[in-house]
């Protein structure tokens, strides 16, 4: 009888996991490992029953806020776009990934706010790689190009990156597989009844 009683319990929570939705937001460097992490995580939730979308952050420049340049405004504007689409997803029941630089404070607390005036769950992912370790892996070839003078307002090279001081996760990708970068964020949604 008890056992039946924990049963339903357990199985109740789980089904409020795979329907509850939350934004998490991983920000970083450029070549920090922000996208490769989010579609680890988004296989394993998908795995679980869990409706995920990732809202890449070149995808979102090319469909939704194209036109914008890199200038602080037109930054700030991408990253409340991205922050809106994420929150409506979540609202909905979608665990809406978040793999963008997002180089400002405040425009990471306006994204914040928005969830919290909504009810809306948000974790903040810091994937902290160090810039030295983001140039070498240079997955689009940014950091050569600043390099040779083809490119300037490179975050975190010559343009600012105001790093989270109080992030809900901090990953140092340099030093542990995708897996278990996303394995630690996935842990952290199962801790506060998210996953």
């Amino acid at each position: 009888m008890t056992t039946t009683g924990l049963s339903k319990t357990h199985s109740t929570n789980q089904e409020n996991n795979v329907t509850t939705g939350a934004t998490v937001w991983l920000t970083g460097l450029p070549s920090a490992g922000k996208t490769t992490i989010a579609y680890e995580l988004a296989g394993r939730l998908r795995a679980e029953g869990h409706l995920v979308e990732v809202l890449d952050g070149d995808e979102i420049r090319e469909f939704i806020s194209a036109g914008l340049g890199f200038s602080r405004e037109d930054r700030h504007t991408n990253v409340q776009r991205i922050g809106f689409v994420a929150e409506l997803l979540a609202r909905n029941g979608v665990k809406a990934l978040v793999p963008v630089i997002a180089p400002y404070a405040d425009s990471r607390d306006a994204v914040r706010k928005r969830h919290d005036e909504n009810g809306t769950a948000y974790v903040e992912v810091h994937v902290a790689t160090p810039v030295e370790v983001c140039s070498v892996r240079d997955v689009k070839g940014l950091y050569a190009k600043q390099a040779a003078g083809e490119l300037t307002g490179l975050t975190g090279v010559d343009d600012p990156y105001e790093e989270p001081e109080t992030p809900d996760l901090r990953i140092e990708s340099q030093h542990q597989s995708v897996q278990e970068s996303a394995a630690s964020v996935h842990a952290l949604l199962s801790g506060k009844g998210l996953a």
